[in-house]
């Protein structure tokens, strides 16, 4: 049966809450994305987060918690992790920190030693994390490998077919940011990027005054970061870079003007992200543009050439494993 998304009101504040505390899933809003929720210290519960998904069970987990303070329960921070916690959070930033022995279940680790936390920039799950008083797993709120949902109706579309121990959908509309947390390793004595996301290089030095890098993964050691599986984020056709021309069948997802794109009679379906080119918009109406394209069944998704700057980065990163070869 269709699970239908809840609005968020008082009711069923107390009903997500309940349904966390007896080991069950809740999917919620965030700035980024939607997450699939489950309390981080119930094997049990963790574990179906991996069953629902389908996820493999080497990719960790970001355990999203209210502040600092309640961070501190799940890992430990040295005096710059709280100091740039203390300057962005909260917001789309995740952090990867050592844990604390026993204060998660191991399945979020995957068979690491650190944890990522992140305390979400938004009211309602700020609202579910205090209430629960604790610290919620939560990885997207989608099928592994699939587009992000950045609305209820998204998830409820993802999980339409087999909800497994999912039980409830909080409905807070469209999510602010559309793209996901930036996930910055704090484990060493440089800074490192391991995932893009809505937070740039230069923002994060510019307001914490500590310089990062980015870190090319190697795939043949432990995954230290979720968002790092080589194809990702992906509509269930073909999804084609750079594109300047157009062939029959093919959708189109534009950025700015596309008039001079060849081939362009031929679209089945086009969606710009952003007809003056502004990237933050870009970001927002990623997902769920490559989400409606798809639902056209078109032979391939034709994106344009995105800047390569600022969150432009985060974008591109996704739509690079959004057109990787699928793992059959």
């Amino acid at each position: 049966m269709t699970m239908l998304p809840t609005p968020f009101n008082e009711s069923s504040l107390r009903h997500a809450v309940r349904w966390l505390r007896d080991g069950y899933l809740v999917a919620f809003p965030t700035e980024t994305v939607y997450g699939l929720g489950a309390d981080a210290s119930n094997d049990a519960a963790v574990r179906a987060i991996y069953h629902t998904k389908g996820r493999p069970s080497n990719n960790p987990i970001i355990v999203h918690v209210a502040d600092r303070v309640m961070a501190e329960r799940y890992a430990i921070f040295d005096e710059r992790a709280a100091h740039i916690a203390d300057s962005l959070w909260c917001d789309a930033l995740t952090l990867i920190l050592p844990v604390r022995t026993g204060s998660v279940s191991p399945h979020i680790l995957a068979g690491g030693k650190t944890i990522a936390v992140r305390a979400p920039k938004h009211d309602l799950a700020q609202a579910l994390i205090r209430a629960f008083d604790g610290g919620i797993a939560a990885p997207s709120a989608n099928r592994s490998g699939n587009i992000s949902p950045t609305l209820a109706a998204h998830v409820q579309e993802e999980f339409a077919q087999d909800h497994g121990a999912l039980r409830m959908i909080l409905d807070g509309g469209h999510t602010h940011r559309g793209l996901e947390s930036t996930v910055l390793d704090c484990t060493s004595e440089q800074l490192h990027i391991l995932r893009a996301g809505s937070l740039d290089a230069a923002y994060i030095e510019a307001v914490t005054g500590y310089a990062c890098s980015f870190f090319a993964h190697d795939a043949s050691s432990l995954l230290p970061s979720p968002g790092l599986l080589t194809s990702h984020y992906a509509p269930s056709c073909a999804v084609r870079l750079h594109a300047t021309t157009l062939e029959h069948g093919e959708a189109l997802l534009a950025f700015g003007a596309y008039d001079h794109i060849a081939g362009i009679e031929h679209a089945c379906a086009v969606r710009n992200l952003s007809e003056t080119g502004d990237l933050e918009e870009a970001a927002f109406h990623l997902y769920e543009w490559l989400r409606m394209l798809d639902h056209y069944r078109p032979s391939c998704i034709a994106v344009m050439p995105i800047p390569h700057d600022g969150v432009g980065m985060a974008i591109n990163d996704r739509l690079q494993r959004a057109s990787a070869p699928r793992a059959m």
